[in-house]
């Protein structure tokens, strides 16, 4: 599954277009490496997301093509979380 749609169906992100941006803007790196919004995603990669001042890094779980909002946490854990300041 392509990055910008992985962060969107996991809800970490809320528009697919915004994944394609962050990537675009090298704010989003997969296993330390600068990614693009169209790399695949694969269980147990490391994906990095950098907003502004906040850094989000989780672990790839599941790769779904659709889940439910309630589920949608499941396809991932937190691994590291922090507001720079």
């Amino acid at each position: 599954m392509r990055l910008d749609k992985y962060l969107k169906v996991t809800r970490i992100l809320k528009r697919r277009t915004v994944g394609k941006e962050l990537a675009k803007n090298q704010r989003i790196l997969i296993n330390d490496r600068i990614a693009k919004p169209a790399t695949e995603i694969n269980v147990n990669d490391i994906i990095e997301v950098i907003f502004g001042n906040r850094h989000l890094k989780i672990r790839v779980l599941s790769v779904q093509q659709y889940s439910k909002k309630e589920d949608a946490n499941m396809l991932y854990e937190v691994v590291n979380e922090f507001t720079q300041e």
